[in-house]
């Protein structure tokens, strides 16, 4: 490859067919692109490596239906930003704590709740079970249009459902945070 950019068109399209080399060069070279980024906006925290994995996830995934090829670092930067997103959200943990360095969050305290901390799976339950189904299969990675075809619903609707459904997620964990820091 000597001269050419792994993100060279060629190159890409070379992975697209198969060319495990060129897949491999590309995700390679992408692993170090990603990993700056994460650590420029986290910091050197645990949580790069779950985003860069992710990230390369949806990348290795995606490289079949890009149809520019000159256009994979763009799609692998936005990938980026959405699995950064996800982390800003809540996604790499079932249950976000609030922190409080006078009690853990097991502890039980005889005028509040049981513990401080927000529990997603609870929150998630206030969806429909069709909501429920479409963030999960936003979370193993579908596209909206193949949620959409699995539902049985149009990729308009999809995505609106989507936007309802973190709507209401904010609204109930804007609630509950205010009555945990409440019982404070």
């Amino acid at each position: 490859m000597a001269g050419k950019s792994v993100f060279h068109s060629e190159v890409v399209r070379r992975a697209q067919q198969g060319d495990e080399k060129a897949r491999n060069d590309i995700l390679g070279a992408l692993n170090q692109l990603l990993r700056a980024f994460f650590i420029k906006r986290i910091g050197l925290k645990p949580e790069v490596d779950d985003l860069v994995q992710n990230t390369l996830l949806r990348v290795h995934r995606g490289l079949a239906d890009l149809k520019d090829q000159s256009s994979l670092k763009a799609f692998a930067m936005k990938a980026a930003l959405f699995e950064l997103q996800d982390l800003y959200r809540g996604r790499y943990s079932a249950k976000e704590m609030l922190y409080d360095p006078d009690h853990s969050p097991e502890q039980r305290t005889s005028d509040g709740p049981p513990a401080r901390q927000l529990d997603l799976e609870k929150a998630l339950q206030a969806l429909s079970p069709k909501a429920r189904r479409i963030i999960e299969l936003r979370e193993f990675g579908y596209r909206y249009e193949e949620i959409a075809e699995m539902i049985g619903s149009t990729e308009a609707a999809i995505k609106m459902q989507v936007k309802r459904a973190f709507e209401k997620l904010r609204g109930l964990l804007v609630i509950l945070l205010g009555l945990l820091l409440a019982w404070s």
